[in-house]
This record gives structure tokens, C-alpha cells and sequence, in this order.
């Protein structure tokens, strides 16, 4: 387990929490990245166009914070950064921000990229369900506080 954080926005909520960990434009685009396949610094900087000192300070948060991993890249001369589990397990996340951006942040008509699966098919909306199979929103859930 990783060391309590003393600064947390709001130490009980997980949303925040997450927050305080990916919740800059640099973060998620580095891991966006990643999991499309980037490996090395260069090649981050290359699809963000992100600042150098940066893409240092991100590579090294994620990587703090064990989102990424750094191994030696196949040619043994350099690092390469790798998604962890945890760095994985944001792919829904990433899957549910493009889906809104696509319904919310482009005008009717306007061109952008596509996520597919590997047989060219558009991913399916992602949307929560209960364990009823109902559709979940914020009409039909709350959150329990711990306190």
C-alpha cells in the first residue's frame, strides 16, 4: 500500500482522490498515450506537444504513484514507461470522457477519431447498470458518506 497522502483535496472521496492523482489534462493524455502504444519520453512529447519539464514532472507522478513503470526499452539503452494494472484499469475512464467529448464537445457533423475494437467496430457506449441490469444516474444513486 502506498503512503497515506496528507494532502488529499477531500481525504474521503475517491472521486477527489483520483483527482488529485490524474486530474490535470497532462496526466490523462499521458496515459491516453500510453495506452495507445507510446513508450518513450519522445514520443510522449511528440503526440501532447506537452512542455518538457512537464512531461518530467507527469512521467514522474504517474509513475509515483504506480500508474506507470519504467523498464529498460528492447534496445537497452534507454527507459520506457509501461502501464501498470492500475495505470490499465483507467481505461474506462479514458473510454467515458472520449464518448462524452464525442457527444459534448464537437459540433454536429464535425470529424474525430473513433475508438474501435480490434475488429474495426466502434466501442459501444459504456453506461452503468445496477446489479439489476437497470441503467444507473443520478437520479437513482447517492453516495453513503463513511462518517
Amino acid at each position: 500500500m502506498r503512503t497515506p497522502n496528507t494532502d488529499w483535496t477531500d481525504p474521503d472521496c475517491p472521486v477527489a482522490r483520483t483527482l488529485d492523482l490524474v486530474g490535470d489534462r497532462w496526466s490523462l493524455l499521458v496515459i491516453r498515450d500510453a495506452m495507445d502504444g507510446a513508450r518513450s519520453f519522445t514520443e510522449f512529447q511528440r503526440r501532447t506537444g506537452i512542455a518538457r519539464n512537464i512531461l518530467t514532472d507527469r512521467l514522474r507522478k504517474l509513475t509515483a504513484h504506480g500508474l506507470l513503470a519504467q523498464r529498460a526499452a528492447p534496445s537497452g539503452r534507454r527507459q520506457e514507461y509501461v502501464l501498470t494494472d492500475a495505470g490499465r484499469d483507467l481505461f474506462p475512464v479514458i473510454v467515458t470522457l472520449r464518448q462524452w467529448g464525442e457527444r459534448h464537445a464537437f459540433a454536429p457533423g464535425e470529424t474525430h477519431s473513433t475508438l474501435v475494437d480490434r475488429h474495426g467496430t466502434p466501442v459501444p457506449e459504456i453506461a452503468p447498470t445496477g446489479a439489476d441490469g437497470t441503467l444507473l444516474g443520478t437520479d437513482t444513486t447517492h453516495v453513503q458518506k463513511t462518517r
